[in-house]
């Protein structure tokens, strides 16, 4: 993994940097919202903060499985995309794409709710993807590596065995959804009771 790590210093900077143009950009996307989508997004939210606040259950089973699902479709698209060559540009896309909604959803809360939307936000989004995000990083630096592997070796040049370097991508996918599987319990069960302490200081933004 330290081997594979340096040989991919390059592409680890370029995805990193793609991913932060998508968070940038989606809390610009904040500003693009009309005053009636604000709102009722501000709405949807403040009604949350009370169900929580009123001591409704919160299916924690039910939030870790949605959350693990998702992260495992997403790498599971990185994992198919790094194997096709029209695939890396795709691998680019689901980078920045992350990005923009983490931007959003940060963007948001810090820009209509100041100091009590970044607290939400630091309980809420911020726990689970400091283990999300360089996950979905790496498996996109592995399969971009493996695509320009086979354009190199097996389009160009048509030589070098493949098998070593799909079982290394693969391995490296499969280990990052084992990181994910505890991001999803993390998700599922410790941000929730983080946001029912933090959720009594949130509810006087009822609309």
């Amino acid at each position: 993994m330290k081997q594979f790590l340096k040989d991919n210093v390059p592409l680890f900077i370029f995805v990193s940097v793609l991913f932060v143009i998508g968070v940038v950009f989606g809390a610009v996307m904040v500003n693009a919202l009309s005053m009636d989508q604000k709102t009722e997004l501000t709405r949807h939210l403040s009604s949350f903060f009370h169900e929580i606040n009123e001591g409704a259950d919160m299916d924690s089973q039910q939030s870790f499985s949605q959350a693990f699902s998702m992260h495992m479709k997403w790498i599971l698209l990185i994992w198919l995309f790094g194997l096709s060559i029209i695939g890396l540009p795709l691998i680019l896309v689901l980078d920045f794409l992350k990005g923009v909604l983490i931007g959003f959803t940060v963007g948001y809360l810090v820009g209509q709710m100041s100091w009590k939307g970044m607290l939400f936000a630091l309980v809420a989004v911020a726990p689970q993807n400091l283990i999300v995000i360089p996950a979905i990083l790496l498996c996109s630096v592995a399969a971009m590596s493996f695509s320009i592997y086979m354009i190199k070796h097996r389009i160009m040049s048509r030589s070098g065995a493949i098998y070593q370097p799909f079982m290394r991508y693969t391995t490296i996918t499969l280990a990052m959804a084992v990181c994910l599987f505890g991001a999803a319990l993390l998700e599922g069960y410790v941000s929730q009771i983080m946001m029912k302490w933090v959720t009594p200081m949130l509810v006087a933004l009822a609309l």
